[in-house]
């Protein structure tokens, strides 16, 4: 039986800890051949600050809180990976790098030859590829399995794979009314206690989720539920990626939020969409003045790689990373915080 571990998405972390046994240099080429030298938590480091990566994807990490999410996920040197739907490839510039040398990544892509889907389908699957080919270094041994329900919906052969991940789709599958066919072909291509990742916005408990999903939300119960069905059973949940200011109750949905505030984008008057703009940015804002407690392993690594992109010394890189564990150690011994978020960073 496989296994199935899911996180709540928000803008606002709550605390994952993660465990590295060395630091990695946040500017250094993903590409190079660092792997075997390093842990999988080092090398996740060192692909988040990689030169490949796309500046607004990098600016979203303080937000999606990679690290810790992947983390919770188990995610382990020699598997074989597989994300579903990756779209633009803001996981693949993460994972692509850090399984290259050690384990098989693959993603599943919308289907090409599939006649009559959305446009954004053939375009996003286009930009994937393109993003491969012009980065060969870090995506050459990337495997694509094409993949759009119900029309081409085989992953691959029977456990096959050890982690399933999906980010933020499952809304998407329930109204289209294909989500419990979807769960089955995860638990078919799972090998036996294999792990299905699910990160998801998550709706109040009691929503109907077949209104829910045309918001971007989905109540957590409907998501265990579907695993359920598909014969996977829960095993851990997180809230490293849980947003309590977001009060789920937005006119265009999720897509009201950063970085699609749909639902000011016609607002014509500039003072009216100012004034949107700012109301929706509010939601995330907390992440700029964190409270001890959502303190991160993710959050110190965006601001001390913004160091190192601005130019700043090694001396001074180190001068404020020795700052920030003496804060965290102090945390933990007043009990003001259960564990060190910074306490597997070396300097």
């Amino acid at each position: 039986m496989g296994r199935f571990v899911a996180t709540c998405i928000g803008l606002l972390a709550t605390g994952a800890v993660l465990a590295a046994d060395k630091a990695a240099d946040p500017g250094a080429d993903p590409g190079a051949d660092w792997a075997a030298n390093l842990s999988i938590e080092a090398r996740i480091e060192r692909a988040m600050f990689g030169d490949h990566r796309a500046e607004s994807n990098r600016a979203r990490d303080r937000y999606r809180h990679p690290a810790g999410t992947l983390a919770f996920m188990g995610l382990q040197d020699g598997m074989t990976v597989l994300e579903i739907w990756p779209g633009g490839g803001w996981y693949t510039e993460i994972l692509a790098p850090v399984m290259r040398h050690k384990g098989q990544y693959i993603v599943a892509s919308y289907d090409v030859d599939v006649p009559d889907q959305p446009e954004y389908r053939y375009e996003l699957h286009m930009q994937l590829l393109d993003k491969f080919s012009r980065n060969p270094e870090v995506y050459d041994q990337v495997a694509v399995v094409p993949y759009s329900p119900p029309a081409s919906a085989s992953l691959g052969a029977a456990d096959s794979i050890d982690m399933v991940l999906t980010f933020r789709n499952a809304h998407g599958w329930i109204s289209d009314g294909i989500a419990e066919s979807v769960f089955a072909e995860f638990a078919r291509v799972l090998k036996p206690g294999g792990v299905l990742g699910v990160v998801q916005h998550r709706a109040a408990e009691g929503a109907d989720p077949a209104q829910s999903a045309a918001t971007g939300y989905v109540p957590e119960a409907a998501v265990i539920e579907l695993a359920r069905k598909a014969g996977l059973y829960l095993e851990a949940r997180s809230e490293v990626n849980a947003n309590p200011a977001d009060t789920r109750d937005h006119a265009e949905g999720v897509w009201a939020l950063p970085p699609s505030l749909a639902v000011c984008e016609n607002l014509t008057a500039e003072d009216e969409k100012a004034a949107c703009i700012a109301k929706y940015q509010a939601i995330a804002g907390p992440l700029e003045n964190r409270i001890i407690g959502q303190i991160t392993a993710d959050s110190a690594l965006h601001f001390l790689g913004g160091l190192r992109r601005q130019g700043r010394s090694a001396q001074t890189y180190n001068h404020y990373l020795k700052s920030a564990k003496q804060f965290t150690r102090w945390l933990v011994r007043d009990r003001r915080t259960p564990t060190d978020p910074l306490a597997w960073y070396s300097r």
